[in-house]
């Protein structure tokens, strides 16, 4: 009896271990989870451009009008966004290769080119499926950090670290698996500087899950909180390519027709 017993308890053992390392989250895993829960690759591959509109709110309750026009069309994905205010637009863009931006509030009507850092910054946001979902295209390194509550939330964590050092750290809810929480932390003019953002009030546009509520500030100023309310989305809106190059100014094209 006793060599049964024993022979038992090594084959439960034995049949045990595999199946909870198969049920233990993996960075793979939860990835895999993601996608299926943002709609799934077919989904999003079907999306070649988005909009969205809505208006953000900026500390001490000022408000703009926000619009954004992300495409994949081309080499490398494409994104635009504009802040209106006072009747006068705010335009931060990427054409695939560079960053630009217009803001006339600072007394430039014409377009200048951003800096690199900046740039990295507009090209991550102009990907349809965010930096977590094009980690595997990009050759990123995910990675799984265990769990962590989040405003009561026991969390998933997972870093993604991209090629040129940029890093953001995903919190993925437990329950959806969908992003509550990112931290993207990036090397801008010689220092590191961390961005939190919370995103929630998931719509479908085409059978995809985008964030309607997206909540950001600076690392360690959580009163300090950009709000942007997405309004109305569509998928597959039709771009053209001047939306995204950057503007010529009216002097460089004088002095050329000349």
């Amino acid at each position: 009896m006793a060599i049964r017993t024993i022979l038992t308890a090594v084959l439960i053992g034995s049949v045990a271990v595999p199946a909870a390392a198969q049920d233990a989250p993996t960075a793979l895993s939860l990835v895999a989870k993601n996608l299926e829960a943002r709609g799934g690759a077919a989904a999003i591959d079907a999306i070649k451009s988005v909009s969205f509109e809505g208006r953000t709110i900026f500390p001490g309750d000022f408000e703009v009008g926000y619009k954004e026009w992300r495409t994949t069309s081309g080499p490398n994905p494409r994104g635009r966004v504009v802040f209106s205010v006072q009747g006068l637009d705010i335009i931060q863009a990427y054409d695939g290769s560079g960053g630009w931006k217009v803001n006339p509030h600072q007394g430039r009507k014409d377009a200048e080119k951003m800096s690199a850092d900046e740039g990295r910054q507009m090209a991550d946001g102009s990907l349809l499926g965010g930096p977590l979902l094009s980690a595997a295209k990009d050759s990123s390194k995910v990675t799984y950090l265990g769990r962590e509550d989040f405003d009561g939330t026991l969390a998933y964590k997972l870093k993604v670290a991209q090629k040129d050092g940029d890093e953001f750290v995903y919190w993925l809810d437990p329950d959806t698996f969908l992003e509550i929480k990112i931290d993207e932390t990036r090397r801008v003019r010689g220092s590191q500087q961390t961005t939190e953002t919370e995103l929630g009030d998931y719509e479908k546009i085409a059978g995809v899950y985008f964030p309607m509520s997206i909540e950001s500030w600076s690392q360690g100023q959580p009163n300090q909180r950009a709000r942007t309310i997405i309004a109305t989305g569509a998928a597959n809106p039709a771009l053209t390519d001047d939306l995204f190059l950057e503007p010529k100014s009216p002097a460089a094209t004088s002095t050329k027709g000349n």
